[in-house]
């Protein structure tokens, strides 16, 4: 280990701290009236294309409840829908509609913009490393969570 590994761990909680909260006010003015939670969770949403209350709740570490007040103000947005299992009336799925894909392919194009702004700033090399490294965190972060 690093004999300065305080003033490393002092240099990273400093860094992540700016970073994350710059980063997420430059998102959320591309927001218009959503929230970078909603957005994020519409992003998730989006790759599933269906996914359930408990689905959301296990993946952004929320309890249900959380998850469900979120997704109430998406449906009363029109962004998602709810969709009853036809097998299991029980079940409810959850999936965007027309206005929900509309925006997020909207929303998405700007933010692509905006970090491309950023990372054009770096070489690729710089780039490539920066990412990699951050995956590695992420992983780690991942298998952490996992042990609990």
């Amino acid at each position: 280990m690093h004999s300065n590994v305080h003033e490393l761990i002092e240099r990273y909680l400093s860094v992540s701290f700016l970073v994350n909260k710059k980063a997420a006010a430059l998102v959320k003015c591309e927001l218009d009236e959503m929230t970078n939670d909603q957005y994020y969770l519409l992003r998730y949403m989006s790759k599933r294309n269906v996914c359930t209350s408990s689905e959301l709740a296990a993946v952004f570490a929320v309890n249900k409840s959380a998850i469900t007040a979120m997704t109430n103000r998406l449906v009363e947005k029109e962004m998602i829908q709810r969709l009853r299992d036809d097998s299991d009336r029980r079940v409810i799925y959850l999936s965007l509609t027309e206005k929900g894909k509309a925006w997020l392919a909207e929303t998405e194009t700007k933010i692509h913009h905006l970090v491309e702004s950023l990372i054009t700033q770096f070489s690729e090399e710089e780039i490539e490393s920066f990412i990699q490294t951050y995956e590695k965190l992420a992983n780690i972060l991942q298998k952490l969570e996992e042990t609990k």
